[in-house]
C-alpha cells in the first residue's frame, strides 16, 4: 500500500537532500516536501543543490526577520498547499513556526496522522521563556507520534511526558558514500591540496559556525594549552564563518608558536578535502541538536574529539574507540584529549577506521527504512 507523505521542513538544506531522495525511493511512500524557505541567509551560505532533489516539492512564499535571539518565519498558502497534497501521514520538522501549528492543526482537523521530527535534547542551552515553553508543551500534546534521530533526542521528549511507545528512532544520516569518495580522491593530491588552501602539514579541524556556543574559544584556549612542541608540528584549522571570527582571529595572533587558519565558510563539495587531510575533528559544543560535521567526519575516516551534551554524542562516539568525549567548557579536557591523538598516531588510525564501520549504520538508506517503518506501524491503526 502506497501512502502520500508530505514532509514540512525549514530549508532546503543540502544535508537533507540525500535523506528525501531515499525516502522517496521508497516503494510504500509517495512523498511531497513542502519548504517553508529556500535558505536562512542570516546564518548560513550554502548552495541550494535543486538539481540533486528527485522528489516532488514546493517552497512557500514567505517572509524572515530576525529580532534578537529569535527568528520569524511567516509562510502565505500552507493550507491551500495542503488540500492540494491531500496528505494520508504528515511530517513536521519543528514546532517553532507558524506554518507548523497551522499543519498540526490542519491535521487534526481532517484526522490525519502527525509526525514531529524532534532533534532537542535536554542539553540544549537555548533561553525558553515561560510561554515559548508553554506553546512547546501544547504542540506535543497534540502529535500523534514522533521520530527522533537517536538516544538524546528520544531522552528529552520523555522528559517531556511523550510515551516511549510513541517515538521512533531514524538515525541523522549524510550521504557516506559521496564524502568517503571525495575524502579518497583528495587524500591522492594530499600536497598540491595542501598548497592550494594553505593548510598545515599536521591539524585539528574546527566545521561550523564561528559563534561561542560551539565552544569556538574554548578550542583555541585549549589549543594555547598544547605543550610547545605540539603546536610546533600540529596545526588548527576553522572552516566556517561567525560573528565571533575577528576575535577569535585577534585571539589566535597571541598563540606562538603554533598555526591556526581560518578557512571561511566552504561549501559542501569541498568540505571533504579539510576533513582528508585532518588528523581529527574536534566539536567542542556547549549546545547542538546533533552536529552532522561529525557524521562527515566519519565518513571520511577521521576519529572526532566531540562534547558530551551533542546530540550525536551519545550514538556516534565510543569513547577511546572512534574518538573521545570532552565535557562541555572545558578547555583541559580538550587539551588533554587533543594531546592524546596527535601523540599516538596508530590510535588516530585504528580510530579513524572504527569511525567508517560504525557510519556505515547511518545512512539515508537506513533513514528512510526507519520512517517508512515508523509511518506504516502509525498509519495502519488510522486505515
Amino acid at each position: 500500500m502506497t501512502r502520500r507523505v508530505v514532509l514540512v521542513t525549514e530549508i532546503i538544506s543540502p544535508y537533507r537532500i540525500p535523506l528525501f531522495n531515499a525516502l522517496a525511493r521508497q516503494p510504500e511512500i509517495d512523498l511531497h516536501v513542502i519548504f517553508l524557505s529556500e535558505t536562512d541567509p542570516s546564518l548560513r551560505q550554502w548552495q541550494i543543490y535543486k538539481n540533486e532533489i528527485r522528489f516532488s516539492y514546493e517552497v512557500l512564499p514567505s517572509w524572515r526577520r530576525r529580532v534578537g535571539n529569535y527568528n520569524l518565519l511567516i509562510n502565505r498558502g500552507m493550507v491551500h498547499a495542503l488540500k492540494a497534497a491531500v496528505p494520508k501521514v504528515m511530517v513536521c520538522g519543528g514546532y517553532s513556526y507558524l506554518a507548523s501549528w497551522q499543519s498540526l492543526l490542519w491535521s487534526r482537523g481532517h484526522q490525519v496522522p502527525f509526525f514531529l521530527w524532534s532533534e532537542s535534547n535536554e542539553q540544549d542551552l537555548r533561553r525558553r521563556t515561560f510561554m515559548v515553553e508553554f506553546l512547546k508543551k501544547e504542540f506535543l500534546t497534540r502529535c500523534s507520534a514522533f521520530l527522533v534521530p537517536g538516544q538524546s533526542a528520544r531522552a528529552y521528549l520523555r522528559a517531556q511526558g511523550v510515551q516511549d511507545e510513541n517515538i521512533f528512532t531514524a538515525p541523522n544520516a549524510v550521504d557516506n558514500d559521496l564524502f568517503a569518495a571525495w575524502a579518497e580522491r583528495a587524500r591522492s593530491r594530499t600536497e598540491e591540496l595542501r598548497q592550494e588552501l594553505g593548510l598545515p602539514e599536521r591539524y585539528f579541524l574546527f566545521v561550523g559556525r564561528l559563534v561561542p556556543e560551539k565552544g569556538v574559544f574554548d578550542l583555541l584556549d585549549a589549543y594555547a594549552k598544547l605543550e610547545n612542541r605540539l603546536r610546533e608540528q600540529v596545526g588548527l584549522v576553522f572552516a566556517g564563518d561567525g560573528a565571533c571570527r575577528r576575535a577569535l582571529e585577534e585571539q589566535a595572533t597571541k598563540i606562538s608558536p603554533g598555526t591556526i587558519r581560518f578557512a571561511g565558510f566552504v561549501q559542501r563539495d569541498d568540505l571533504a578535502k579539510f576533513y582528508a587531510l585532518a588528523e581529527a575533528l574536534v566539536l567542542p559544543t556547549h549546545s547542538d541538536t546533533w552536529g552532522l560535521v561529525v557524521n562527515e567526519a566519519m565518513a571520511c575516516g577521521l576519529p572526532a574529539i566531540v562534547s558530551s551534551v551533542a546530540g550525536c554524542a551519545a550514538d556516534l562516539v565510543k569513547p577511546n574507540w572512534n574518538g573521545l568525549l570532552v565535557s562541555p567548557q572545558d578547555s583541559s579536557s580538550l587539551t588533554a584529549a587533543m594531546t592524546s591523538l596527535a601523540t599516538q598516531p596508530d590510535l588516530r588510525h585504528d580510530m579513524g577506521l572504527n569511525s567508517k564501520q560504525h557510519i556505515s549504520r547511518y545512512t539515508p538508506e537506513i533513514w528512510a527504512r526507519s520512517v517508512t517503518a515508523a509511518i506504516n506501524s502509525l498509519a495502519s491503526s488510522h486505515d
